[in-house]
């Protein structure tokens, strides 16, 4: 079908300039976009419509993960690494990655993204930068395939790793590759997968993983090739204290600076949790338009520290949500995500520094904004219809409905939705995945996972 109808909607959360919410409104979805939002909108002989009468739901517009490691799926809940900091934690999994094949990227990105639609997610960014040198070298095509089998909107890294062990970075030798063979698989991966029109499905990203872990020369190639093709830049940075360490030992400059000095600020930069900046750095960030994805989950399970988001909004750093790597969340949940960041900058920064509507917008309209596409994160005619319902009588929302965002966010007992629409396809009804076999994907990633696991012993 070309056209779906939603009919008489509970209440539809726009998130548009105005916030409005929209009590028994239709909307209707056609080629892919929002065509109208209107009351009682009736539509007649139209052998290509389906009508989905949605009075008890709450619609939503689609959110945006603006950091991921889908590869990670494969190594979630390993029991050495759950009482362990970032670097201590890097160091016993990078022998297992360097075990990845083609299969098993392309099944963890299933899992990945098949988590994300459940949960409302409808854009998703991945980092991927292990490139095992036993591998063929088109070991990302396999995201991309994945991406396009289960139907998510996908913008996705060309990561990679240059500074191995022996050159005193972090990552084993085995996971590392030149300079040369880095940036002439990213110009492949450009030129063949990024669609630089508005409503693309795929994009590429440029992002050499962090500072500990690629040359400077390469940080300097990388935004240059960026900047050539057009296209986003994205990496770590100061997530750790760690980290800072190693910036000021290596180049006797914070985290922020060695970024200013490699070229690499600019409103077509983002970093991932932006956790040990102070002020002053935030400032010069806010006035480059460089934003930051926030990691809540993952920075409170690696003890790394609590990004200041409420001050990155009031100085007008452009901030999105993520769920960051399924190896140290360990799940791909965007709204549990919502739910985190609330609680813990309540608790971190004051009871009114955030409230669910300032979260909400940060993983809709914030990710939209890091990821320049402006016609996702919110719900308005001539916009994707990239968006989500839930179930307004479910047992776990009763007697929590006087505001449907906050009963999104704060209330339930589970946080898969009921049905999610991309590009004005319906990927997920009655909490099931369409494009996919559920049960057969999650038995082949299984597989895959305890055969790496057994590879190394862990």
């Amino acid at each position: 079908m070309t056209a779906t109808l939603f009919k008489n909607v509970k209440f539809i959360i726009t998130m548009d300039e105005n916030k409005r919410r929209l009590n028994g409104y239709d909307l209707l979805v056609e080629n892919g976009k929002v065509a109208a939002i209107e009351e009682n909108i009736e539509l007649t002989d139209r052998e290509d419509l389906e009508i989905i009468e949605a009075g008890d739901y709450f619609m939503f517009p689609g959110l945006v993960n603006t950091h991921h490691h889908f590869y990670q799926v494969l190594t979630r809940n390993i029991r050495e690494v759950q009482d362990v900091e970032l670097f201590d934690w890097l160091k016993y999994l990078y022998p297992i990655w360097a075990n990845l094949t083609p299969e098993a990227v392309y099944y963890s990105a299933l899992v990945a993204c098949g988590e994300l639609l459940k949960t409302g997610c409808t854009t998703a960014l991945d980092q991927y930068y292990v490139f095992p040198k036993q591998q063929d070298l088109n070991i990302l095509d396999q995201e991309f395939k994945a991406g396009k089998d289960i139907g998510i909107r996908l913008h996705a890294c060309r990561g990679s790793m240059s500074l191995g062990e022996k050159d005193g970075g972090l990552p084993p030798d085995e996971v590392v590759q030149t300079d040369e063979e880095i940036l002439e698989d990213t110009k492949r991966v450009i030129e063949k997968y990024h669609d630089p029109a508005p409503f693309a499905m795929q994009r590429v990203v440029v992002s050499p993983c962090s500072p500990f872990s690629v040359t400077k020369e390469l940080m300097e190639k990388s935004i240059k090739l960026a900047r050539k093709y057009g296209v986003l830049a994205h990496t770590h940075l100061a997530e750790t204290k760690d980290e800072d360490d190693f910036c000021q030992e290596k180049y006797g400059l914070t985290p922020l600076e060695y970024m200013e000095e490699v070229g690499w600020i600019g409103e077509d930069v983002w970093f991932a949790h932006g956790v040990h900046l102070d002020r002053e750095e935030l400032k010069r960030m806010a006035e480059a338009g460089t934003g930051v994805a926030h990691c809540p989950a993952s920075n409170m399970k690696l003890s790394s520290g609590v990004a200041s988001v409420p001050e990155m909004l009031e100085l007008g750093v452009p901030v999105g949500l993520a769920v960051d790597g399924s190896a140290s969340n360990d799940g791909s949940n965007m709204i549990a995500e919502m739910r985190l960041a609330l609680l813990l900058h309540k608790l971190q920064h004051g009871i009114t520094s955030v409230g669910p509507e300032d979260i909400l917008e940060i993983a809709t309209k914030g990710g939209s904004e890091i990821l320049k596409q402006p016609e996702i994160g919110s719900l308005e005619p001539g916009q994707a219809a990239d968006l989500f319902l839930v179930n307004s009588k479910r047992l776990a929302f009763a007697g929590g409905l006087s505001d449907p965002v906050s009963a999104l966010i704060n209330t339930g007992t589970s946080q898969e939705v009921d049905l999610t629409m991309v590009a004005g396809k319906i990927v997920v009804r009655d909490g099931r995945l369409t494009t996919i076999d559920e049960e057969e994907v999650a038995a082949e990633t299984n597989r895959l996972a305890d055969e790496m696991l057994s590879e190394e012993g862990a």
